[in-house]
């Protein structure tokens, strides 16, 4: 049985308008087992912030007041949200000298196309959302698909639900797999979902048509905001 020891890590979570509240609330609940300093929820002003699921969250600190020094610093993603995130200069220059002195800069989702607008995947190997992975080469970043990918001290994770896989990749790194495997036990995460639809490769040809369809003016808009392609 692992030893359930606090430590003194300092992990921050940017929450903004309009961020996918399970990029943030899957990997929450994992790294809130460190049992370190409390996980705070940094936004850029104090005021509530609602998701684009309508879940309003209390940022514990703003860009301002979140300490300096943080170990994990992690962007959640979104949609409509994330796209006014990228443009955000207060945002993106937070991100910038915080990521330049965290120990693990993360994302999940389409987060890591927010970092990629800080210049902070430049050179690294990246993953984000199926629908955009590959625009994050606009960024300098050098796109990978997988669940969670790790350039050294990069760590995104893929599609909304990976944030709980990276949650305890992390996890089992800043403490052990022992760790990380109780956390999971107790979480239950024994992922057994009623339909293989879940990545591209699976989900039958005409519902990923369908899917694409529907975010196409997304993707558009972010064509529109992404620096051109090499």
């Amino acid at each position: 049985m692992p030893t359930l020891h606090p430590g003194q890590e300092r992990v921050a979570f940017l929450i903004y308008p309009g961020f996918t509240a399970l990029d943030m609330v899957g990997p929450h609940h994992m790294l809130n087992a460190l049992r370190g300093e409390p996980v705070r929820l940094v936004a850029a002003t104090m005021e509530p912030v609602t998701s684009d699921s309508g879940m309003t969250f209390m940022p514990h600190c703003d860009f301002q007041s979140c300490p300096g020094d943080l170990d994990v610093l992690c962007v959640p993603g979104g949609t409509q949200g994330t796209l006014a995130a990228m443009r955000h200069a207060a945002t993106l220059e937070f991100l910038r000298d915080r990521g330049a002195r965290a120990g693990v800069v993360s994302s999940v989702c389409t987060g890591s196309l927010i970092l990629g607008a800080a210049g902070l995947l430049a050179g690294y190997r990246a993953t984000s959302h199926w629908l955009t992975v590959e625009h994050l080469a606009r960024f300098g970043a050098i796109p990978t698909q997988g669940r969670v990918v790790r350039d050294r001290n990069r760590v995104t994770g893929g599609g909304v639900t990976a944030g709980i896989d990276f949650g305890l990749t992390l996890l089992s790194e800043l403490r052990d797999p022992a760790y990380a495997q109780a956390t999971q036990l107790v979480a239950e995460y024994a992922p057994a979902p009623p339909f293989n639809t879940g990545t591209p490769e699976t989900a039958p040809p005409e519902l990923v048509a369908r899917m694409r369809a529907m975010f196409a003016p997304f993707v558009a808009e972010l064509d529109a905001i992404a620096p051109p392609a090499a």
